[in-house]
């Protein structure tokens, strides 16, 4: 393969997903560091990319939410005269935009009928979660340069806070009473669907346990959709829980969770954010294979994860909606897995590894 001089990176699912491609930049930078790098995503999670200290360019995959016509996608990469993409998520149309595009080096999965559409392939099936999914992502980058080493790489997310929506943030805590130093737990019981949730009155009754701490207070997120189980979660919490449901935007969300003593979370999207912010994170996931945390646990080194002890592929869970075996994990559990977090913030308030910087 030729050296690469303009490089697009193409990752249009959701927020979790895309936080766990971009350490794939720092290493592309630090290799080709005077390559021209630019990402296909979608508008929302672009949102909390778009100041990317090693991003130069953005091509918008949707508008308003939906997909924007082929063509247009098409002439725009081609405008960008990229020579190389990796497709860390494709799909039958994104392989054929790019190579419509003509973007000379194609690099993806090996596994998929339209992978004819890469001219480089790599054949790892993700589901077999014999790597974490940050580390399938770099280990594309093999497929371009032997020479990029990817094992054991602190992976470097690029993530910046933006000034406006730490303001914003600082003003939503003072009008609740928060101090610039005071600690408090972030709740966020809602999912993307993607894995198994705990149940809400759990999150509920956790919230309740937390808030009998008067030193504690509680936060509730989710988006507009998820408003109902937010505000259910701070009826059970209390007058101590905060609700901010579909309030927040993306880069508002991060600013909130950078400020978080430790967040709380199912296998979600914002529970990646917050661990690569440097925030503590409690995650809650399911054993099945494709769904575990050997695949899609927090990248962190400040977390705890709870998993079910139970069949690592239960047939019950695989089938139905409802999982019983996440429903063994107890409040107690939670809760004092929480708190091992929230004894370890020093008397004023702050913590170690807190590495998201603003700009």
């Amino acid at each position: 393969m030729s050296e690469p001089r303009r490089i697009l990176v193409v990752r249009t699912d959701r927020l979790g997903d895309v936080i766990l491609t971009l350490p794939m930049l720092a290493v592309l930078r630090a290799r080709y560091p005077d390559a021209w790098l630019g990402m296909l995503l979608s508008r929302y999670t672009g949102e909390i990319v778009r100041n990317h200290p090693h991003v130069n360019a953005f091509i918008w995959h949707d508008d308003a939410g939906e997909p924007r016509a082929s063509s247009t996608l098409i002439a725009e990469v081609r405008a960008q005269r990229f020579d190389t993409v990796f497709l860390v998520h494709p799909t039958p149309r994104l392989a054929w935009i790019m190579a419509r595009a003509g973007i000379p080096q194609r690099i993806g999965t090996g596994y998929r009928y339209y992978s004819v559409l890469m001219t480089h392939r790599v054949f790892e099936h993700r589901k077999d979660a014999k790597y974490h999914e940050l580390e399938y992502n770099l280990r594309l980058l093999g497929a371009l340069d032997a020479a990029i080493q990817t094992a054991g790489v602190k992976p470097d997310f690029g993530l910046r806070l933006q000034p406006d929506a730490v303001a914003r943030i600082a003003s939503v805590l003072r009008e609740n009473t928060i101090g610039e130093r005071e600690p408090f737990v972030v709740i966020h019981p809602g999912s993307g669907g993607s894995a198994r949730d705990w149940p809400l009155p759990r999150f509920g009754a956790l919230g309740a346990r937390l808030a009998r701490d008067p030193g504690i207070r509680i936060v509730v997120t989710g988006g507009q959709r998820e408003s109902d189980a937010v505000h259910a979660v701070v009826k059970d919490t209390g007058p101590r829980a905060i609700p901010l449901a579909g309030v927040l935007s993306l880069p508002e969300l991060a600013a909130l969770y950078a400020r978080a003593t430790v967040v709380v979370a199912n296998s979600t999207g914002p529970l990646h954010l917050a661990a690569a912010l440097g925030t503590p994170v409690v995650g809650i996931y399911p054993q099945l294979t494709p769904m575990s945390p050997a695949r899609w646990g927090p990248y962190t080194e400040r977390k705890r994860v709870l998993v079910p002890d139970a069949p690592v592929d239960c047939r019950m869970c695989r089938k139905g909606e409802r999982c019983v075996c996440i429903e063994s994990i107890t409040v107690d559990q939670v809760h004092d897995a929480t708190r091992s977090f929230i004894s370890h913030t020093s008397q004023d308030g702050t913590r170690e590894g807190m590495h998201a910087q603003q700009g």
